[in-house]
C-alpha cells in the first residue's frame, strides 16, 4: 500500500473517531438544550439562567471538539501504530517489535501478544527455511553420487568387477536416499500427530534383544562387544514405533563406539510403572553445544559419520518417545562416551 494511501486512510479514521465522540457530546448537549428550552417556557427557568446554560453550552461544544482531537489522537495512535506493524508482518517482515510507554493495559497486552506472535512466526520460518535447507542438502549428496556413478558405468571399458563396484555405490546410495524419504515422512506424520498407532502389549526386554539381533551384522564388524542387562518388563504402546527407537540408539552407539569398543545396553521397570532404558558406548563424546542440538532435525555434531546417517534418527527417537508421553536425554562428556536415556510413563 503507497504511503500517501496510508496516510489518507489513517487520517480518516482520526476524523472518524473525532466525529463519533464530537456528535455524541453534541447530542448530549443538544438534548440539554431541548430540556432548559422546555423549562424556559414553562416558566421553571428565567430568561438569565437560559442565557448562561446556553453559554455554557457553547463553550462545551469548543471544548469537546478540542477534546475529542486529543483523545482521537491518544487512543487511536497505538492501534495505526499496531495495523502497520501487521501490514509489514504480512509482507514477511518478522523483525517487526511493538513497545509502549502509555498507560493503557489493554494497549500493552495487545503489543505483548503481538511481539510473541511475531517471535513465534520469526521462529518458526527460521525452521522452516533451515529445514528445506538440510533437505536440499541431504538429497542432493545421494544424487550426485547415483548420477556419478551411473556416468562411469557407461564406459564401455570397466571390466565386471568395477562394474559391480559401481553398482554397489549406486545401491548403497539409493537405499540412503529411500531412508530419507521414509523418516521424513515417518517424522511428518509424529509431527502432526497422524500416525495410526494402535497400542500392543509387549515385552520391551524381548524387543530390545531382537534390536541387538538385527544390528548384529553392524557391530560384529566392527568388533565391537555388548554389554546387556535387561530387566523383564510389559509394556503397553506402540511397538512398531518402539522398535525404531532402539534400532536408532543401537545403531547409533555402535556407530560411534572405536572398534573393539563396548556399547552397554540396560532396561529397568520404574517403582512407578514404566520402564527406563539406557543405551551408552564409550566413543569420543560430545561437547555441550552438540547435545543441545543432538535431537535436532538433520543435526549431525561429528561430521565425520555424515555418510552413515542423515541426521534424522535422533529426532525420530525424540518424537516416538514423546507421542509415548516420555522423554529421552543424553549425558556426554569429551572423550568419555555418551549415555542416551529413555523414560517411558505407564500408559493408562
Amino acid at each position: 500500500m503507497p504511503a500517501e494511501v496510508r496516510a489518507s486512510r489513517h487520517r480518516r479514521i482520526r476524523l472518524y473517531y473525532a466525529a463519533i465522540v464530537f456528535g455524541v457530546m453534541t447530542l448530549s448537549l443538544a438534548a440539554a438544550g431541548c430540556v432548559a428550552a422546555v423549562l424556559y417556557f414553562t416558566g421553571v427557568w428565567p430568561s438569565i439562567a437560559l442565557f448562561a446554560f446556553l453559554s455554557l453550552a457553547g463553550a462545551s461544544l469548543v471544548i469537546a471538539a478540542v477534546v475529542s482531537g486529543i483523545i482521537s489522537r491518544r487512543v487511536l495512535k497505538p492501534m495505526l501504530r499496531l495495523s502497520e506493524a501487521s501490514r509489514r508482518v504480512a509482507q514477511g517482515d518478522f523483525t517487526v517489535r511493538l513497545g509502549y510507554t502509555g498507560h493503557l493495559e489493554e494497549v500493552q497486552a495487545t503489543y505483548r501478544s503481538f511481539n510473541d506472535m511475531v517471535a513465534e512466526l520469526d521462529a518458526t520460518e527460521t525452521l522452516r527455511n533451515d529445514f528445506v535447507a538440510s533437505v536440499s542438502h541431504e538429497f542432493k549428496t545421494p544424487i550426485s553420487a547415483i548420477e556419478g556413478y551411473a556416468t562411469l558405468l557407461q564406459d564401455a571399458q570397466l571390466d565386471e568387477a568395477e562394474r559391480r563396484e559401481y553398482a554397489a555405490h549406486i545401491l548403497a546410495a539409493a537405499g540412503r536416499l529411500s531412508a530419507l524419504v521414509s523418516n521424513i515422512l515417518l517424522l511428518s506424520k509424529l509431527d502432526n500427530g497422524a500416525y495410526p498407532a494402535a497400542p500392543d502389549t509387549f515385552r520391551l526386554d524381548e524387543q530390545i534383544r531382537r534390536a541387538l539381533v538385527l544390528l548384529e551384522p553392524r557391530w560384529s564388524q566392527k568388533g565391537v562387544e555388548p554389554d546387556v542387562a535387561l530387566d523383564s518388563v510389559r509394556y503397553t504402546g506402540s511397538e512398531a514405533l518402539l522398535m525404531q527407537v532402539w534400532v536408532n540408539l543401537v545403531d547409533n552407539a555402535v556407530k560411534f563406539s572405536p572398534p573393539g569398543g563396548t556399547v552397554r545396553v540396560r532396561l529397568s521397570a520404574l517403582p512407578e510403572g514404566g520402564a527406563e532404558a539406557v543405551v551408552s558406548d564409550d566413543g569420543e563424546g560430545m561437547t555441550a553445544e552438540t547435545q543441545r542440538h543432538i535431537f535436532d532435525k538433520f543435526y549431525q555434531g561429528d561430521s565425520s559419520h555424515r555418510a552413515e546417517g542423515n541426521g534424522l534418527g535422533l529426532s525420530l527417537v525424540r518424537a516416538i518417545v514423546r507421542l509415548h508421553g516420555g522423554e529421552v536425554t543424553v549425558q556426554s562428556t569429551p572423550g568419555a562416551g555418551a549415555a542416551f536415556t529413555v523414560r517411558l510413563p505407564a500408559q493408562p
